[in-house]
């Protein structure tokens, strides 16, 4: 299959095509997700950000692992890479390391990037590797049946905690920051504008950065809460998310019924690892 040209231009008015078609594998289509979920608006603003920054189609590669989020790679009619799971940052290190003309993204849940995944994560920060990882927390393990993952609120219900989780969530801000990474934001499926805006500022960077993304789950997580529908979840940021640009990571831990502290944690420019290695290894080589 053709890879898109990002400077082919299409009609917008043109009823038989949507001008983001040369973007998605439409013969995959129709996508598997939930009715009101909000991974499909995590797409649009993913493609659209591509498109305005210019960015070659067919120099960019994305990784997902398993899950509903993980369906991205699949839909998306770049490179892509559906791995196993929890293996999406591994995967794509490889990649990036092989071949630094790549823009290297991975597309994953918060199951697959920090429940089996969260060692590579650290690592990986840590490295400062030179990836853009986007997560979408659904505070669950949406396509297996509901159960209790790490970001799961306290006091919050799963198909396996009926009576609610005990266990501490990750705070995945805090999370990256700690371990390294030089760009992390995080935004809900409902700030579409200010998303595209900060996708755009991450593929225009190096390093590791992260941007995690809020999204309703209206089946597995919201039912099991009583949360109402999806439209319903939005309406629940609208009124609950307090855009802090620069604030602490340590104080984002979103608790059930809570307000969601969303905005631009840290963005700074620091050598990724690739750096590091063809700097050291020149100047060993250069001093023999």
């Amino acid at each position: 299959m053709t890879r898109p040209d990002a400077t082919t231009i299409v009609d917008p008015m043109d009823a038989e095509k949507h001008p983001m078609s040369r973007f998605l594998r439409e013969d995959r289509m129709p996508h598997i997700w939930c009715s009101s979920c909000g991974l499909g608006t995590t797409l649009t603003c993913f493609i659209m950000a591509v498109v305005e920054t210019g960015i070659d189609p067919q120099k960019m590669a994305v990784v997902s692992g398993i899950g509903c989020t993980g369906r991205v790679a699949g839909y998306l009619n770049f490179d892509s890479f559906h791995t196993t799971h929890g293996r999406a940052i591994p995967f794509a290190t490889g990649l990036a390391l092989s071949n630094p003309e790549l823009k290297v993204v991975v597309y994953s849940g918060d199951g697959d990037i920090v429940a089996i995944g969260g060692n590579h994560f650290i690592h990986a920060a840590r490295r400062n590797m030179d990836i853009l990882c986007v997560c979408v927390n659904n505070f669950t393990y949406g396509m297996t049946g509901g159960q209790v993952g790490p970001t799961t609120p306290l006091t919050a219900k799963a198909t396996t905690a009926p009576y609610g989780s005990f266990e501490f969530p990750f705070n995945i801000p805090y999370l990256a920051v700690a371990s390294g990474a030089n760009y992390v934001a995080r935004w809900t499926a409902l700030h579409m504008r200010r998303l595209k805006r900060s996708f755009q500022e991450a593929l225009n960077k190096k390093g590791f950065r992260v941007i995690e993304i809020i999204s309703p789950c209206p089946t597995a997580f919201a039912r099991k809460n009583r949360l109402g529908t999806g439209l319903d979840v939005l309406k629940y940021y609208h009124a609950n998310s307090i855009i802090q640009h620069g604030a602490d990571p340590r104080d984002a831990t979103i608790d059930m019924g809570g307000k969601i502290i969303v905005g631009k944690f840290l963005d700074e420019d620091r050598p990724c690892y690739r750096d590091y290695v063809t700097e050291n290894v020149s100047r060993q080589l250069g001093g023999k």
